[in-house]
């Protein structure tokens, strides 16, 4: 991969966050703005929801992406073209969702930033035994995907997520606007009240970039060791963590 290519989609310099800007909001602020938010856009568009986060935050505000699909970058990019989008690089992605990432970042007028864990899976390996995937799978999502989002969002006020509230019972009362506390930033949720033939029918009209693993029996796509295809009547996300009491990876709890 060339220099040029590689800055494109984020791969330099992206061990840390941004450089620290003194014009951040204070936590206080940022819940208020949450809170009143939260009120005021249950029940409004999603491009609407996206627009506001755009408006008050510029370029403070980023969209994360799993790269099942690109729905969300894709939305946000139509009020905030340009827009930061944080992908967790894992070292365990399917090849397919990395070449949903690459088309995004090839196609759509955003910045992606592919953020990677400190430890490669080699020396998670040599340091916790191999496979920490399958003995110890929180521990795993910790170090290769809780740690690198906090390095990620330690530049920006706010984030969008593509969580919905049809994806799981545990996401059932997802909110459009929260403030996430232990983060001290606010959570955006343009799609929390998307169904999937919503999702579907944008993908549709938009052309969309999306993961091909769909069209293989997978509802929910995540690191290659810890997901399976969904069985019929399944919620999409059943298919991961399927061998352990486990639903999140930690980034949504």
């Amino acid at each position: 991969m060339s220099l040029v290519s590689a800055v494109n989609l984020g791969l330099v310099g992206t061990a840390g966050p941004h450089p620290a800007d003194t014009s951040r909001r204070d936590p206080d602020e940022l819940r208020a703005l949450a809170e009143k938010a939260g009120r005021d856009l249950e029940g409004a568009p999603a491009l609407e929801i996206a627009r506001w986060a755009a408006e008050t935050f510029g370029d403070r505000f980023c969209v994360t992406s799993s790269m099942a699909d690109a729905v969300l970058a894709h939305l946000v990019s139509r009020v905030a073209p340009g827009v930061d989008v944080v992908f967790l690089d894992t070292g365990l992605h399917f090849p397919e969702t990395l070449k949903v990432r690459d088309e995004v970042a090839r196609t759509l007028p955003v910045t992606v930033r592919s953020i990677r864990p400190r430890l490669t899976v080699g020396q998670q390996d040599g340091e916790y035994g191999p496979r920490l995937f399958n003995r110890s799978p929180d521990d795993c999502c910790q170090l290769r995907k809780v740690e690198p989002l906090e390095r990620a969002l330690a530049g920006y006020d706010a984030w969008a997520a593509g969580l919905r509230r049809d994806e799981s019972p545990t996401r059932a009362n997802t909110p459009v606007v929260t403030f996430d506390a232990r983060r001290g930033k606010v959570k955006v949720n343009p799609i929390a009240a998307w169904s999937q033939a919503d999702v579907d029918a944008y993908i549709s009209r938009w052309n969309v970039p999306v993961n091909e693993l769909f069209n293989r029996g997978y509802g929910s796509i995540g690191c290659w060791p810890c997901t399976r295809r969904t069985k019929a009547g399944e919620d999409p996300r059943a298919g991961r963590w399927a061998m352990f009491e486990k639903t999140e990876c930690g980034l949504h709890v």
